[in-house]
């Protein structure tokens, strides 16, 4: 079916979505009436794939949200424990969801999160590593600069994920916002 084939040829966005075609003339996708049932279900069968696209899209942007933010706090941590040397004087420092006192070459007080409402107080030696978590229930010991390296790179992919995201959901809308009228076109 010629009709197909040109859905098919459209072109496609960097990361391989196709484009919706542009019906200029009616008559290179439909010849005959017969034609006419194959090519509306092959154009509402490509208006679900991209509905079906979106709602995935949106389904990782949304993860990408909620990930960046806890990797950003981590790197922040990881950055305040690559700074805090021994002899150092006292500072104070504050991350989010941290609050830290440093007496000199004393273990860190801290106050953690481990959950929304729920805070513990620990004393962390002074240390040349830290353990991240990885997923899937792994956790790894890295020192501390290649922990940061690490977490630097993770969220600069996270970013560059979710930038691709929202690339990808504006695209996808604005396919579903023109296929409807295909739709239309084998009819008039």
């Amino acid at each position: 079916m010629a009709a197909n084939a040109q859905i098919k040829d459209a072109g496609t966005n960097p990361r391989g979505i196709p484009y919706a075609p542009f019906v200029d003339k009616v008559e290179d996708y439909v010849s005959s009436r017969a034609e006419v049932d194959g090519t509306m279900k092959s154009f509402q069968e490509m208006i679900s794939k991209y509905q079906f696209m979106e709602v995935n899209t949106q389904r990782r942007a949304g993860g990408l949200k909620e990930k960046i933010p806890d990797i950003r706090k981590t790197l922040e941590m990881v950055q305040f424990l690559k700074s805090r040397k021994v002899g150092e004087k006292p500072l104070r420092y504050m991350v989010p969801t941290y609050s830290i006192y440093q007496p000199e070459s004393d273990p860190l007080e801290t106050t953690f999160e481990l959950n929304e409402t729920l805070y513990a107080r620990a004393e962390i030696p002074p240390t040349g590593e830290v353990y991240l978590w990885l997923g899937a229930n792994v956790m790894l010991s890295y020192p501390v600069a290649e922990a940061e390296t690490l977490l630097e790179s993770k969220l600069s992919t996270a970013q560059h994920s979710l930038d691709n995201c929202e690339e990808d959901l504006d695209f996808l809308r604005e396919q579903i916002t023109a296929s409807p009228s295909y739709t239309l076109c084998p009819l008039g």
